[in-house]
């Protein structure tokens, strides 16, 4: 295959992660290795909808220790979007925002197309790729995975998810400690909630925090088993009545035996047409003090959970960084319509190599915990699980302090000049 000269042009897509910026730092400096094919590095605002609204920037502007410090910076440092290319709800507008990204990218000679994101972010990459190929602009698009969900198929995990189970799972630890140092004859509960809306993989994580059997978290609710109610109740009753208190994680995304989400407020939808989720912890909590009257709190995490990079996990912030060089290597040999994907080595010790796999085979497609790998209660994931998770939250992401407080970067931002007439309002 010719060799492909041009700019290149990274964006990030979807919620943020602790780990998402190493990608992107990965990407920009495999980039420079590259100047006799990549001419420019180019960094789009607010991820697909900044490049259709012509906000680049020059990411060769930005100073050397400001793009290493990404690797332990949180948050999106480009700036992140929940915007799609929607052909099935959105069709006149999807075909015209597509129209327009080709503007974009041929004004601004875009020969490299980076994008680190989840299920949706893939999709538009895949969309993307076809239709470079259908409009013949010679045009290399390679995905970098990103979700704390750790839902995205064919890839052993997902950057990011290692850094959100080594904050949870130390901060259900933490709690409790704190909840079990109140505990009373009369018994108390707390519900913490974390993320999570088809699969379990966070709330499954909180399970390191077990280090014997009586340790906290004593229930872990996952979406993929059914909620039931009176099996509930009755685990709860007998460990406040063994422990004198109950800690359990729910993930938001828990189901009823319909399937239906059981904090589901279907009178709002999300961006993406999905009920907004108002509490699963709060609706826990309410069951079990109407049936049992102990005394319950609820803890909701939060975005704390995938901003914490003063808790990130070493091992997740290089893979991050790796996914992102190896986008660049796949994009300058010739590939295009892939995902970088970490491969786990079966034989220990833990190692993870990267590979490529098809777009088509990653696009709106949910992994999720596989049965075997949870308790035949369901309660709680089992050894297989923990095998599979202790090794991604090892090692100290370190950010350098200032004033006794982590110092993180913030790009410059150079803008690059438009070449085009604004975007049409939809």
């Amino acid at each position: 295959m010719a060799d492909l000269v041009g700019n290149l042009l990274v964006a990030q897509s979807g919620g943020p992660t602790s780990a998402i910026n190493a990608s992107i730092a990965g990407a920009i400096q495999e980039a420079g290795r590259h100047p006799e094919l990549v001419e420019e590095i180019y960094g789009g605002l607010n991820g697909i909808l900044g490049i259709l609204n012509e906000d680049l920037i020059d990411l060769q502007e930005e100073k050397r220790h400001a793009i290493e410090g990404l690797k332990y910076t949180p948050a999106a440092a480009l700036g992140t979007c929940r915007y799609k290319l929607d052909f099935k709800k959105q069709p006149e507008q999807a075909a015209q925002d597509l129209d327009r990204l080709f503007e974009v990218f041929q004004a601004h000679n875009i020969r490299y197309f980076l994008y680190t994101g989840g299920n949706d972010s893939q999709d538009t990459s895949l969309k993307i790729h076809e239709e470079a190929a259908k409009r013949g602009w010679d045009m290399r698009v390679i995905g970098i995975p990103k979700t704390i969900d750790n839902d995205l198929p064919h890839t052993d995990h997902c950057p990011g998810y290692g850094s959100v189970v080594k904050y949870n799972a130390t901060t259900v630890m933490e709690i409790g400690a704190d909840v079990s140092s109140m505990a009373t004859d009369d018994g108390s509960c707390c519900v913490i909630e974390v993320m999570g809306r088809a699969a379990g993989w966070i709330a499954a994580g909180t399970v390191l925090a077990r280090r014997t059997p009586s340790d906290p978290p004593h229930i872990i609710l996952l979406p993929e088993i059914a909620f039931d109610e009176a099996k509930f109740l009755a685990r709860v009753k007998e460990t406040v009545q063994t422990h004198r208190y109950c800690v359990v994680v729910v993930g938001e995304g828990l189901k009823d035996a319909s399937g239906q989400e059981v904090a589901a407020d279907r009178t709002r939808l999300d961006a993406f047409g999905h009920p907004v989720l108002s509490g699963a912890a709060e609706r826990v909590a309410e069951i079990v003090q109407q049936h049992l009257g102990t005394k319950t709190r609820t803890v909701k995490l939060g975005y704390a959970q995938r901003c914490a990079a003063h808790l990130a996990s070493a091992t997740d912030a290089a893979e991050a960084a790796r996914c992102g060089e190896e986008a660049v290597r796949a994009a300058v040999a010739g590939q295009s319509g892939y995902m970088v994907k970490l491969v786990r080595d079966p034989n220990p010790p833990y190692r993870a190599t990267t590979a490529l796999q098809d777009l088509r085979d990653i696009a709106n497609v949910e992994h999720r915990i596989p049965r075997e790998w949870i308790a035949e209660d369901g309660f709680l994931p089992n050894e297989k699980f923990i095998e599979y998770a202790r090794p991604l939250v090892e090692g100290e992401v370190k950010p350098p302090m200032d004033g006794g407080l982590p110092k993180y970067v913030v790009l410059e931002k150079a803008r690059i000049e438009k070449k085009l007439p604004p975007r049409k309002a939809s």
